[in-house]
């Protein structure tokens, strides 16, 4: 039988699972199409964070972390068991980049964005608590902050949205592979490698929220949609057997002074993450030689005692805009491609993959002349 629906998102990480199930809230018929599982790409490559983004205040990037702020509170409430505070330790030492005095303005405005009751609160360590640091280095330190964020399991957290997005009547398609998608007089007809056979379903609006293979996506499609030119940025992350603490340490790299994680991790600890612009193949993306050194440069330096040697390396790759500055430097906020029932949705956080789905919904309620007949349903009650 011939199937048809209001919206195709063609994607399974965070984002195209979090469009589906607003979509499905809102009443629209919709199916999520995966060709492999269910974040399986970026949003299990992450850093595990449900975080406000404390750097981007460094940017100017209000806006984006107020957003995150508010959605970590969401997430705390809805998934509680996979989605956990956790302190983080911030070292200064007298090369940092920035001042204590800075930090202390910066922690102040996070906690400021975030409003009561939302792990607002910060603190500076004394000089006697520095010993507890499970071996940080302390030359040079001058002074130890600690604040609150989260951390979540990235791919259970996708799974379970994409599983709420089913609850809520949306159709999962997966392993299903796009193979092209054509614009007709009723929206988009799909050609889809299903298990090795070839099937063809029907929508209104087609939302291409494949993360970095967006734009290969797109050539897929006729006529040609609008696309936006983007960067793919590799990121790296190592494994270690050993967990080092049961608690967080926000780290400025030495060599370029980017922001780096150390956290606990499935009983050992993970850290990460490298910024590199990546060119080829999404699909054969390898952490390199280059990355993994300088990592180990990172943590050999703040935690000369600890086991150096991984367990495992991975990498994922994310989707910034093309630009000749540095990734470390470049703007997080979510980019739109829309054109007559189509729409792309490039880049997004996994914090803020809600607000994203909202903007979303919101776009394709306009495109399709529903305002004023149908509005986003809230998904901040909805436990998953």
């Amino acid at each position: 039988m011939e199937q048809n629906f209001d919206i195709c998102v063609i994607g399974g990480g965070i984002q195209g699972a979090g469009i589906a199930q607003a979509a499905a809230l809102s009443g629209f018929s919709v199916a999520l199409l995966e060709k492999s599982d269910w974040g399986a790409g970026t949003s299990s490559k992450s850093s595990k964070l449900i975080h406000g983004g404390l750097r981007y205040l460094q940017s100017f990037e209000i806006g984006l972390v107020r957003e995150s702020l508010k959605e970590r509170r969401t997430l705390l409430n809805i998934a509680e068991d996979i989605v956990k505070p956790n302190w983080f330790y911030l070292p200064i030492y007298k090369n940092s980049q920035h001042k204590p005095w800075q930090l202390s303005i910066g922690l102040t405005l996070y906690r400021i964005l975030a409003g009561r009751k939302n792990l607002a609160g910060f603190k500076r360590l004394r000089r006697a608590q520095w010993s507890q640091l499970k071996g940080l280095n302390t030359a040079n330190l001058q002074t130890v902050f600690a604040y609150q964020d989260a951390q979540t399991d990235d791919k259970t957290l996708t799974r379970r949205v994409a599983l709420s997005a089913q609850t809520e009547g949306a159709t999962l398609l997966c392993p299903a592979t796009v193979i092209s998608a054509e614009k007709t007089h009723r929206g988009y007809s799909v050609r889809l490698n299903i298990d090795g056979l070839e099937k063809t379903i029907y929508c209104r609006t087609l939302v291409n929220a494949a993360g970095p293979w967006i734009n290969p996506v797109a050539e897929t499609i006729q006529p040609a949609p609008p696309m936006v030119n983007v960067d793919l940025i590799q990121g790296t992350h190592l494994e270690f057997a050993e967990q080092l603490s049961d608690k967080c340490f926000y780290l400025e790299a030495q060599q370029d002074h980017r922001a780096i994680f150390v956290m606990p991790y499935k009983g050992g600890t993970l850290l990460g993450t490298t910024e590199k612009v990546f060119s080829g193949d999404a699909d054969q993306v390898q952490p390199s030689a280059e990355e993994i050194e300088y990592l180990l440069e990172v943590i050999r330096y703040h935690f000369p005692h600890f086991n150096h040697k991984p367990s495992k390396a991975w990498a994922g790759l994310r989707v910034l805009p093309a630009s000749d500055n540095s990734p470390f430097s470049r703007s997080r906020e979510v980019q739109y491609a829309e054109s007559d029932n189509y729409l792309a949705v490039y880049g997004g956080k996994l914090t803020g993959y809600r607000a994203t789905a909202e903007v979303a919904i919101k776009k394709i309620i306009k495109s399709m002349n529903l305002e004023g007949r149908r509005k986003v349903k809230d998904s901040s009650k909805v436990e998953i």
